[in-house]
């Protein structure tokens, strides 16, 4: 099995063995980022339904007898 010439090497790429840029750093650090407040924005959008769910179910709920 040969080689294929035309990709590099682990050794070659910049990333690997923590050689990767301030640039490429800050880049991946921004998206986590802006995951996590994208992802708490829409739970906090998300609280009022839960809520009038909840209030639903309680009302609508048969009592134990």
């Amino acid at each position: 099995m040969s080689k294929n010439k035309g990709e590099p090497s682990l050794e070659k790429i910049d990333d690997y063995n923590g050689n990767e840029s301030k640039q490429k750093r800050n880049t991946v650090r921004l998206i986590v980022i802006l995951l996590l407040v994208f992802g708490a924005v829409l739970t906090y959008l998300q609280q009022p339904k839960i809520q009038e769910t909840k209030e639903i179910l309680e009302k609508t709920q048969i009592p134990p007898k």
